[in-house]
């Protein structure tokens, strides 16, 4: 598969502090890869640098395609009207919107409503739409679904599928790691500047271990044990209460989400 973004020994200071440390990955058209990082880590910095908005001060990044970019919060007029910031932008990229674009958003439903009346799902619809207006091949979502409800995100996460559908190349920036597995075909966890695992999220729970939780209910309390193997765990812990007497009444087993996968990975690459 062909690359949509390359970023070779990316490297950025601020004054004496290093932030991006020789960062070396690939974006493959097409996909949708997700940047993760626990605060300080350098996420935003490394988006900042590949949407163009921030020099760095050495390496390279190859961008293959126009970019659109929804940032999470938007420097619009108070008073502006959702078509009158479509037909601004759609100016500035010398293009003609979208109109099939414009519908499934719902953005002329908002029309006669200023950006200070919108909702917050509303908001991130247009900001998307907004992004879309010079019909981009890669486009950056910085957490494109805080602050919206069930409904707001499942409608989002919709339009989402549907541009990586399109052949559309997505970059998303989440701290949301149930949307992350949901959505993304691969991730990067930045750790201290660096890239410490880049993947799918299934090679990341084999990288780091299925770690599996036990929750297991007795007659003296509550017991909740982590594994990577749930029948070596259960036997040895059955048979250990049953030696003493315990009676159980409830066992549930759940697998390791990926937020424990990130935070197990973040933890053994500041060790």
């Amino acid at each position: 598969m062909s690359s949509g973004i390359q970023v070779r020994e990316l490297r950025k200071s601020y004054g004496r502090h290093m932030v991006l440390k020789g960062l070396d990955f690939q974006i493959r058209a097409g996909e949708i890869f997700a940047l993760l990082g626990i605060n300080g880590a350098g996420k935003t910095t490394t988006l900042e640098c590949m949407e163009g908005l921030k020099k760095y001060d050495s390496g390279t990044i190859t961008v293959k395609g126009k970019t659109g970019i929804q940032l999470q919060s938007a420097s619009l007029p108070a008073h502006i009207r959702p078509m009158e910031a479509v037909k601004l932008f759609a100016k500035w990229n010398k293009a003609k919107p979208d109109d099939s674009m414009l519908e499934a958003l719902c953005i002329k439903e908002m029309e006669k409503s200023l950006y200070i009346q919108l909702s917050t799902g509303q908001k991130r619809r247009l900001h998307l739409a907004l992004a879309l207006v010079g019909n981009p091949d890669i486009i950056f979502l910085d957490e494109p679904t805080a602050g919206l409800d069930v409904a707001g995100r499942l409608s989002l996460h919709e339009q989402i599928r549907k541009l990586k559908s399109q052949g559309k190349t997505i970059v998303l920036a989440s701290h949301d790691m149930a949307e992350v597995e949901a959505l993304c075909d691969r991730i990067a966890i930045l750790n201290d500047g660096k890239i410490v695992f880049c993947g799918t999220p299934s090679e990341l729970t084999d990288k780091v271990g299925k770690k599996y939780v036990i929750h297991v209910k007795t007659q003296q309390g509550d017991r909740t044990l982590e594994t990577d193997s749930i029948e070596d765990t259960l036997l040895s812990l059955l048979s250990e209460l049953k030696h003493r007497g315990i009676g159980v009444s409830d066992i549930k087993v759940d697998r390791g989400t990926l937020e424990q996968h990130f935070m197990e990975m973040a933890g053994r690459a500041e060790k």
